[in-house]
């Protein structure tokens, strides 16, 4: 198959700072239903919320964008990404077709299995999920869920039968706004078992890869795999998310960064530059960063602002970011 870089305008978006709050031990939830409103009115073409209970605490996902589609009109909403197996999932192909009512099909699920690390591990053993096992868990939750979510159509299953659920009666639960519920993206990594799984069950790829080459190669191989499962090939949304740090002093950028993810992950920069995708420095040098990651395909960028008090850069960022990657040389 020929290489097809995306020589489009990518779908700009940012996440909301629920870990950064917490972090500090705010918990209210009015400053990030400003932050939502805010980067609607500068632009940015969705808002995500992060997951997690014991491991990285924050207030809960669904229940803090069921808040922000009541005061946004524009945006898209999603999670990056949320832990299915921390609900059951009857209960969350219930929640979540609410919340696609409240959005008006504005939603999207980026979901991920768990990170494998003991603080994640301690999260599943918490609600008395096994951590083992997770993969398949997560798998089998996206096919009840969409079973349960096109229950109402006409002629479609009603029960579900998997290794682990068994549902009956599944027409009988509210339907989402959007017919058959929201798309469903894999936040994961580039593994080949990996990206088979994308091309084969999901509608997107979230991952944080480290380099844009890694990227673009990864990509490409999605896309060769979803034709051959019989999908067309731009089935699979291609998507990333990087952490930003924007500061003209490049040194500067450096230290609030690795400030900011040993209070987030108990890591440092370096440590977590093997694993994720970080840039610092001007807001110039991040937007040209970010740019060899839409060369490579990116159809949709998820910005993670590394600060703890990220509020200050959100307009630097949507002025100068966003139209250098909107207005780039060679589209």
């Amino acid at each position: 198959m020929a290489d097809r870089s995306f020589t489009g305008v990518p779908d700009i978006g940012v996440l909301l700072p629920t870990r950064e709050h917490a972090i500090q031990r705010d918990f209210s939830a009015a400053p990030l239903l400003d932050y939502a409103r805010r980067a609607e009115d500068l632009g940015f073409d969705s808002v995500w919320a992060g997951d997690s209970l014991t491991a990285r605490p924050r207030l809960d996902p669904l229940v803090l964008l069921s808040a922000a589609g009541a005061v946004t009109s524009r945006v898209t909403l999603g999670t990056a990404a949320l832990t299915a197996a921390l609900r059951h999932p009857l209960m969350g192909a219930n929640t979540i077709a609410a919340l696609d009512q409240v959005c008006r099909s504005r939603l999207i699920l980026g979901l991920g299995a768990g990170f494998p690390v003991p603080e994640s591990e301690a999260e599943f053993a918490a609600v008395d999920v096994p951590f083992q096992g997770r993969v398949g868990r997560l798998d089998e939750t996206a096919e009840l869920w969409r079973t349960a979510w096109r229950s109402t159509q006409d002629g479609a299953p009603a029960d579900f039968a998997g290794r682990r659920w068994q549902a009956g009666g599944l027409d009988g639960l509210p339907a989402p706004h959007r017919p058959g519920g929201p798309p469903l993206w894999l936040a994961s990594s580039d593994t080949p078992r990996v990206l088979e799984r994308v091309a084969r069950h999901y509608d997107g790829w979230l991952p944080f890869l480290p380099s844009a080459a890694a990227y673009g190669r990864a990509r490409q191989r999605i896309a060769e795999l979803t034709v051959a499962a019989g999908r067309p090939v731009d089935a699979v949304t291609p998507a990333l998310y990087a952490t930003i740090t924007v500061d003209a002093d490049r040194e500067r950028a450096r230290r609030e960064l690795d400030h900011y993810l040993q209070q987030y992950y108990g890591r440092t920069l370096d440590q977590m530059s093997e694993l994720q995708a970080y840039a610092w420095g001007s807001a110039e040098e991040c937007a040209e960063w970010l740019a060899g990651y839409v060369r490579a395909g990116a159809r949709h960028v998820i910005l993670r602002v590394g600060s703890l008090r990220p509020e200050s850069r959100l307009k630097e960022i949507a002025d100068t970011v966003l139209p250098a990657l909107r207005n780039r040389p060679g589209r």
